[in-house]
């Protein structure tokens, strides 16, 4: 009887330690990002945590931290590139300052649309820009898109150059953008996302250069009153892992983290096509509405501008001729 109740108990002692053992091993990875709750690329992470624990058997969860909870993109990239933060949906713009072939993505009218650009995730090039991202202590896993930028105005939408110039501009802050509307003659003003919205109503910027899905989520539309639909640059965001983070998991939770990653990123585009279609249609009778049909004519000498700031960087050479590839030209 004594040694069937040490055996019971031993058993059950055994159990909960390696039960205990298994909690231990899981591991909680914290990812951040700028844009707000309904955002689609929210949406991503948030379908990331979702999936990672059942493909990693519980070895791995996430904690989305949104709208800019761990601070700006810079700061959080300080944070990856330090291993004090796990991971990141960033921006491809704030992405291109520590990999500046990623700037390719932001040639002026290289896309019509999200679907052209998606497609483009997929090219040698592409991959090779993510690849730049080592030499910052990060590891780039994939692309994922909000939807093409258009320009907001506090007042009456511009319908031509002109109605830009001297215009102050909220713009996300390197070296393309900033070339683009310098060009154009208006005054490219970096402004955090989450201070646009009274940046906008007091009159501190007369308008943005943004995407629609961060225009409705945010409400923009509450503080200006006129859109014009250029579709002038696709908007990428970049998925990346801290090398530290990353270097400490095992082959398996690398494996099943990138294949959960792939399928939220696709799925984010996926949403993001539909999206782009909902979110215009929202915005109708709140917003005067232009829709400029020769935007690569009349933005030609900024689109010049960008390409000849290019020139430095050979992959972005690369990236525009497989894409034009990529699109029959």
């Amino acid at each position: 009887m004594t040694f069937a109740k040490f055996t019971k108990s031993a058993l059950i002692g055994a159990l909960m330690a390696t039960v205990a053992a298994g909690v231990a091993q899981a591991r909680d990875l914290r990812m951040g990002l700028i844009t707000p709750p309904s955002h689609v690329w929210t949406k991503v992470a948030n379908r990331i945590a979702e999936k990672l624990p059942e493909a990693t058997n519980g070895e791995l969860t996430v904690s989305v931290f949104p709208a800019g909870q761990l601070g700006s993109e810079q700061e959080m990239f300080q944070q990856m590139s330090a291993g004090l933060l796990d991971a990141g949906l960033m921006t491809a713009a704030i992405t291109s300052l520590r990999a500046p072939s990623m700037q390719g993505w932001f040639t002026p009218y290289l896309f019509s649309d999200v679907t052209e650009a998606e497609k483009a995730a997929s090219l040698p090039a592409a991959g090779q820009m993510l690849d730049e991202l080592q030499a910052a202590n990060l590891h780039g896993m994939g692309y994922t898109f909000a939807g093409m930028r258009q320009i907001l105005m506090k007042d009456k939408p511009a319908t031509s150059v002109d109605d830009l110039k001297e215009k102050k501009i909220r713009i996300v802050p390197f070296p393309a953008m900033k070339v683009w509307w310098g060009e154009i003659g208006a005054v490219p003003t970096p402004v955090n996302l989450t201070e646009v919205y009274q940046a906008l109503q007091t009159g501190l910027l007369d308008g943005i250069d943004i995407d629609l899905d961060a225009l409705v989520g945010l409400k923009f539309d509450e503080v200006a009153k006129g859109l014009t639909i250029t579709n002038h640059m696709a908007f990428p965001a970049v998925m990346m892992v801290s090398n530290p983070t990353w270097n400490s998991l095992s082959d398996a939770d690398k494996e099943a983290f990138q294949k959960v990653v792939d399928e939220a990123l696709a799925w984010g585009s996926a949403q993001q096509v539909e999206a782009e279609k909902s979110n215009l249609a929202a915005l109708e009778g709140k917003l005067e509405i232009v829709h400029l049909d020769d935007g690569a004519k009349a933005f030609a000498a900024a689109d010049d501008a960008v390409a000849k700031s290019f020139a430095q960087y050979p992959l972005i050479a690369e990236f525009q001729k497989e894409v034009a590839a990529e699109q029959g030209q």
